[in-house]
């Protein structure tokens, strides 16, 4: 967990284009010593851009990269003092595990004791003491990316950069390795800073996720922050799912959405402000008997889908389709009721962003 707000890089209006296509739109980005930062999006919002620029692998058109102060863009990458760790490792099929771990302090011409050392120290901090000796092409994915990670480490950088390291894994190997990557970053105590496309990975190791869209930066918060007070609809729609619905906030903590109103705990907006509100299917109760009574929208089970830890329940009321969440099974065609507290309705601004 980030523990210092000390701000180790930042970006400052970074623009970027590629054969007349803008990439970055003015990145403006504080990353800070200690933190598990993840910049997530769809492909080709420009979140390996934003990394690459970072590394030095690729110049910004405009704007700047400061590493502790200092502006670093006309800096090479070996100058950097960050490693990067790529989806495909990139390690040497000739060398053996220590070799392949050890290749960057062997061009530093560092001393075979110090360098034994290190590479020992590495391969225990990964879970692979003992591999020493091993041919890199007899490992599994898992342990190659493990190799990937020491060898970028063992050289003490001040940040790494992940660029979708997990991408050539299967699930349960991913599942692993997102453990194995927070407990890795919390060890060594240095800027983690990775890119990916799964929601999942953002939101189980980060400290801080940056949403991104088409160039732009749409949210920055922690996991918690960003999953349960998205900022816009595509952020409600790309983290996890959402039922998203056209309002008008009436007051503070009291919206109106499907003919209803509704208490919520959002304030600020202007008396019957536009709105979009956002429900997880999660946060939704079914209810099936004396629904009437107790709740204002009721509605009919179109479908129910066994998804292994919940049912996904769709059920269509007079104005909408909901999806719902439960690990309660409600038949097809019985009408229900909707319910939800105050604290599960989220309210969004609707000006600003698209769809």
């Amino acid at each position: 967990m980030k523990n210092s707000d000390v701000c180790i890089i930042e970006l400052k209006g970074l623009t970027k284009t590629f054969d007349d296509q803008q990439v970055l739109k003015g990145i403006d980005l504080k990353i800070y010593e200690n933190e598990f930062l993840t910049l997530l999006g769809p492909s080709g919002c420009g979140k390996t851009t934003t990394l690459r620029i970072i590394a030095g692998f690729e110049e910004p058109d405009m704007g700047e990269v400061l590493f502790n102060g200092v502006e670093i863009s006309a800096v090479p990458p070996y100058k950097r003092e960050v490693n990067t760790v790529f989806q495909k490792y990139a390690l040497f099929p000739h060398l053996d595990v220590f070799d392949n771990i050890a290749f960057g302090l062997n061009l530093k011409k560092m001393p075979q004791d110090v360098i034994e050392q290190k590479v020992k120290k590495m391969l225990s901090l990964v879970g692979l003491s003992g591999y020493e000796n091993r041919d890199v092409i007899s490992l599994s994915g898992g342990q190659q990316q493990r190799i990937a990670i020491a060898r970028a480490l063992v050289n003490e950088p001040k940040v790494l950069l992940l660029d979708e390291p997990l991408g050539a894994l299967d699930a349960r190997l991913r599942k692993e390795m997102q453990s194995e990557l927070k407990k890795i970053q919390q060890e060594v105590g240095i800027t983690f800073i990775y890119v990916t496309h799964d929601q999942e990975e953002a939101l189980s190791m980060s400290d801080t996720v940056v949403v991104m869209k088409d160039g732009e930066i749409q949210q920055i918060g922690t996991p918690i922050d960003i999953y349960n007070e998205p900022e816009n609809r595509f952020v409600a729609s790309f983290i996890g799912e959402s039922n998203i619905i056209e309002g008008n906030m009436l007051d503070d903590c009291l919206v109106k959405f499907d003919g209803f109103e509704f208490e919520c705990v959002d304030k600020g907006f202007k008396p019957n402000e536009e709105v979009e509100v956002v429900l997880r299917p999660e946060d939704i109760d079914i209810i099936a008997k004396d629904f009437k009574k107790k709740t204002k929208i009721h509605g009919k089970v179109e479908s129910v889908v066994f998804k292994g830890v919940h049912y996904e329940i769709m059920v269509a009321t007079e104005n909408r389709t909901y999806k719902i969440h439960t690990t309660d099974y409600f038949a097809p065609d019985l009408e229900v009721g909707l319910s939800f507290g105050p604290e599960d309705i989220h309210v969004m601004y609707t000006m600003g962003w698209t769809a």
